[in-house]
């Protein structure tokens, strides 16, 4: 039988990385009283880890190189993530002095989650201009 408790633990261990959290919330504009929908943070710094599911794709062309890559993020089961979320996932890692960032954030788009017992996977599609 599996001790559930020691293998989340035991995943949770290999959470170096942070990521935030965005929905799209309704946000009334306090100057002209116009509600739009804005991405808004929903969870914040939250411990997780990203790992890399597929090699980054580069389609150039003489207007602009277009990155595709597609990353796996793994997290506690508990956390709300919807498919459509933004995500903006900071790399880091644990030294004598507590967590710091080892490459700048970058901004995600979620897939729909998996759920395990002992966390969630989350496939996420980064697609930016170079």
């Amino acid at each position: 039988m599996i001790d559930y408790v020691k293998y989340r633990a035991a995943i949770e261990q290999t959470y170096e990385d942070r990521t935030t959290i965005y929905r799209h919330a309704k946000v009334k504009d306090q100057v002209t009283k116009e509600t739009k929908l804005e991405p808004v943070p929903f969870i914040t710094d939250q411990p997780c880890r990203l790992s890399q599911k597929a090699l980054g794709q580069n389609n150039q062309s003489e207007a602009q190189n277009d990155i595709s890559c597609e990353t796996k993020l793994f997290i506690a089961p508990e956390m709300e993530i919807k498919q459509g979320d933004m995500l903006e996932v900071t790399r880091g890692r644990f030294t004598d002095f507590g967590w710091e960032p080892i490459a700048p954030a970058r901004k995600y788009t979620a897939g729909e989650p998996f759920m395990y017992p002992t966390h969630q996977e989350i496939s996420l599609q980064r697609k930016e201009w170079a």
